[in-house]
């Protein structure tokens, strides 16, 4: 039977989409290498830095989505070097990212490299997108949690790719509430003794990420 991508009563659900709204704000606001990345763009570097960040972020998510969509989600499952391949760059990329912030964290913001890059916030985008563009488990994530709530009988591929739009969506308010949270904050977290906490807390959720990464299977 063909299935319309633009018919609504092949598109929406309700009861399923609201089910799939709570279940993806919880894992949405659970503590993360993502929040973390933003919280640490946002108190160290500013808000542009950390829309930058969460606009990578969610890139990286959407471009999962559409992959997941086109059966990229299921060949990761079923190919284990395929997997492999992905999850330990993806891995190795978490674990620098993280030796560079313990090692080296900073001690005050005001360099002109510091200043530039809280400008244009190009490292902060590239960090994000990369960080999940290289992370196996986000596509493994959509390829087994989207299909609980995809309506019997609709396009799977369309409605997944609806469901992941939504997750986007949420991530990135969840990403702006976590930004404006840092407002009232910033002088505080501004300070040299912060600003080296904060690295290093940061760095060692990264290194504790890329760890977990590494050895997690793709079941």
């Amino acid at each position: 039977m063909h299935t319309s991508f633009l018919n609504p009563s092949d598109m929406i659900n309700l009861p399923l989409l609201l089910a799939f709204i709570g279940a993806a704000s919880v894992l949405t606001v659970t503590p993360g290498v993502d929040t973390a990345m933003v919280l640490r763009a946002a108190a160290a570097d500013g808000r542009r830095s950390a829309s930058m960040a969460a606009i990578g972020i969610a890139l990286g998510c959407l471009i999962w989505g559409a992959g997941v969509s086109l059966g990229l989600g299921t060949l990761l499952r079923a190919s284990e070097m395929a997997y492999t391949v992905v999850k330990f760059a993806g891995a190795a990329y978490l674990l620098w990212l993280g030796a560079k912030l313990l090692l080296r964290p900073r001690a005050a913001l005001n360099s002109d490299i510091a200043l530039k890059s809280s400008r244009n916030g190009d490292d902060a985008f590239w960090r994000g997108f990369l960080t999940n563009m290289l992370n196996p488990k986000v596509g493994v994530f959509y390829v087994t949690f989207l299909p609980q709530f995809i309506p019997v009988g609709s396009n799977a591929a369309a409605y997944g790719f609806l469901l992941a739009c939504v997750h986007v969506a949420l991530t990135l308010l969840w990403f702006s509430a976590v930004i404006a949270a840092t407002g009232p904050l910033s002088k505080f977290l501004r300070m040299p003794s912060v600003v080296r906490s904060l690295d290093r807390l940061t760095g060692g959720i990264f290194v504790a990420f890329g760890a977990k990464l590494a050895f997690s299977s793709s079941h």
